[in-house]
């Protein structure tokens, strides 16, 4: 078993409790984090360990979590939504790497409203979450959907009280699209909202929009999935409106920047293609660069390693898609510059 592991206000006992000592003694790789990509990285762990023997135990408590994880030893990667700058990751010693790519997805809870037939704008949204839009039968939601009946009832407006990187991409997308957003509000995993309930987890965000009607909320392609939550449609920087599906998650990449110098970090929202979904977001892995427990981060690279060349195909049927192969390549060369053992030996070859 792991030494040093600091587990301390982040709720793991029972949980570590629960795990056989083989499993623990079994080169188990530990992540803590953002609970978009938990389902991916938890199918993608039941197929490695098949040809591996290591277990995979991850803990989604949020990207701010994970990144905190990260830099204090607690974990061997931490998974955020939101990309560290380069001075974020110089201060923490810390580096980071895309793994996948998915969109925050606003669903909603509308009797008689089915998947896809709801339409909004970034302007409304923003409105909606502002509280100067606060019925569905509102008028600048009836522009955008001709023909379709919305209810006069109260809109349920949901959101993260967490360091969450889905209100990041959400909040990044919103500051984009609308100025009163970007000056009273701004972006971050946490803001100041003005109106709304909170959630503490994206799982439990799920639950309260399952069970509110005429609700609103942002979520993961896997919960949507999961849960069977009705998606809205958006409308692009092009003026199209889009539905989220990895087609339009893999346009929107397309337009990105990325930047070895940076970790990769870039946001994918708001970005040009008319078949683009305007909350495109990669997630990372965040790892220290000279990390105590050098076995861990070994174990995670070489996770991280066969889930790139195998697990296409498991985060496509989750809704994700994979980051671009130059990107990916890229990812490697920077495990070989950057992480490295306590006398400055690579960890990755």
């Amino acid at each position: 078993m792991k030494q040093n592991r600091h587990w301390a206000g982040l709720s793991l006992f029972i949980a570590l409790a629960v795990l056989s000592n083989t499993a623990l003694a079994n080169d188990a790789v530990y992540g803590i984090g953002a609970a978009f990509p938990k389902k991916v990285y938890q199918e993608w762990a039941k197929q490695y360990k098949t040809v591996s023997g290591a277990d995979f135990i991850f803990f989604a408590q949020g990207s701010g979590k994970g990144v905190e994880a990260a830099a204090t030893g607690q974990a061997d990667f931490g998974a955020s939504d939101r990309p560290l700058t380069p001075e974020e990751l110089a201060r923490e010693h810390l580096m980071q790497f895309p793994t996948m790519i998915g969109g925050v997805i606003p669903v909603v809870n509308i009797r008689g409203v089915s998947e896809g037939q709801l339409q909004l704008n970034g302007e409304v949204l923003a409105d909606i979450y502002l509280g100067k839009i606060r019925r569905w039968n509102d008028p600048a939601i009836v522009a955008l959907n001709p023909g379709l009946a919305l209810p006069k009832e109260a809109i349920g407006v949901m959101h993260r009280i967490d360091k969450s990187g889905a209100t990041f991409v959400l909040s990044d997308y919103l500051s984009k699209v609308s100025a009163e957003w970007k000056s009273t509000i701004g972006s971050g995993l946490v803001v100041s909202w003005k109106v709304g309930e909170g959630a503490d987890s994206a799982e439990n965000m799920g639950k309260q929009i399952m069970n509110t009607p005429n609700s609103i909320g942002y979520i993961d392609p896997a919960q949507i999935q999961q849960k069977h939550l009705t998606f809205v449609k958006m409308r692009n920087h092009e003026g199209v409106f889009v539905s989220p599906t990895q087609e339009s998650f893999a346009a929107a990449a397309k337009h990105a920047t990325w930047k070895a110098e940076n970790g990769y970090g870039a946001s994918l929202t708001d970005l040009p293609g008319a078949e683009s979904w305007p909350l495109t977001t990669a997630t990372y892995a965040v790892i220290m660069r000279n990390p105590k427990e050098v076995r861990g981060v070994e174990n995670a690279l070489k996770y991280f390693d066969w889930s790139f060349r195998n697990g296409a195909a498991i985060a496509m049927n989750l809704g994700f898609v994979s980051i671009p192969t130059e990107v990916i390549q890229g990812a490697h060369d920077l495990w070989k510059t950057q992480i490295k053992d306590n006398i400055g030996n690579a960890l990755w070859k």
